[in-house]
């Protein structure tokens, strides 16, 4: 297998024996990942097989489905969940990222208009947020192909980790239903939006729980941030396109496993988004700040271990 998809061999070895054996996932992930494991260094004269292709499909079906089912409801993780399984096959961040955001661009439309259809957006935090999101994200993608976007992932996972905190104990007080202050909306949305491209996910965590914390309402602030979501990743995926045309950055590997792993993303995320509006407006919203607060605390304690690990 080309070096796109292959990590170092005893890494991968780990991920089978404790993703495949102990979390019993589907045949067609266990035999992707015991595919990338055992493929020697050196490109195979006929490339990849439709066989290996459709394996690599399938996996990330499975994850975009996961990913986005997750990411619709409580308004985060489909970039952390996606990035993360490319980055364990071996996938530079920067490519990880740029997959991550092709296959936003079609996930993200479809979760939007659930959430339109619902009656879940904000429309005047739509519009404030918006923008300094898309400067945020384009300034994200440029750091990412020119510099080491890691170095301010310890500080956003310490932010995170205070932030679950918080909701988790907002969680079992009074709701109080009051507006998002404006002049809040601005300064988050760019960071949210650089996190996002720069890390290769983090506009839900950073921007959906940075509005929760403000006092907004679960409902409609993951319904807004979801929408909104869709023009930072249009934003940062020609930013991307951009730096690729220019020069500044170049993709090597393998294409067509590339091809593969988005399409799956892709097709996976799509079939979820439309249970993403109705999930947002059934659950009851102090159960909702619970489930999303939880998550926050188990994305910071993953990125935790990673950074140590």
């Amino acid at each position: 297998m080309p070096p796109f998809f292959v990590a170092r061999r005893a890494h991968l070895r780990f991920i089978r024996r404790w993703l495949g054996v102990k979390a019993g996932l589907p045949p067609v992930a266990e035999s992707a990942i015991a595919r990338s494991a055992t493929a020697q260094d050196p490109p195979c004269s006929g490339g990849p097989t439709l066989d290996g292709l459709l394996q690599d499909f399938f996996l990330f079906l499975i994850v975009g489905f996961l990913a986005q089912a997750v990411d619709g409801a409580l308004g985060m993780a489909y970039g952390v969940i996606s990035s993360t399984t490319l980055l364990a096959f071996g996938v530079s961040p920067a490519h990880a990222s740029a997959a991550v955001h092709a296959a936003e661009m079609f996930t993200t439309a479809a979760s939007g208009s659930a959430h339109l259809y619902h009656r879940n957006i904000d429309w005047k935090l739509f519009f404030r947020l918006a923008p300094f999101g898309i400067l945020g994200g384009c300034a994200g993608a440029y750091v990412l192909t020119s510099f080491d976007g890691d170095m301010v992932k310890p500080y956003v996972t310490a932010y995170l980790a205070l932030v679950g905190a918080w909701l988790l104990v907002r969680s079992f007080r009074k709701l109080p239903a009051r507006p998002v202050p404006m002049s809040y909306v601005a300064p988050m949305g760019a960071a949210g939006g650089f996190l996002d491209a720069a890390g290769g996910g983090g506009w839900g965590p950073i921007v959906t729980t940075g509005l929760l914390g403000a006092g907004g309402s679960a409902r409609y602030v993951i319904g807004t941030v979801n929408a909104s979501e869709f023009l930072i990743t249009l934003a940062v995926s020609i930013t991307f396109l951009g730096a690729l045309m220019s020069g500044t950055w170049s993709i090597s590997g393998d294409g067509a496993g590339g091809l593969a792993s988005i399409a799956g993303l892709i097709v996976g995320g799509l079939l979820a988004a439309p249970l993403a509006g109705w999930m947002v407006k059934a659950i009851p919203e102090r159960s909702l700040l619970r489930l999303v607060s939880c998550l926050i605390i188990l994305l910071a304690g993953w990125q935790t271990w990673q950074q140590f690990a």
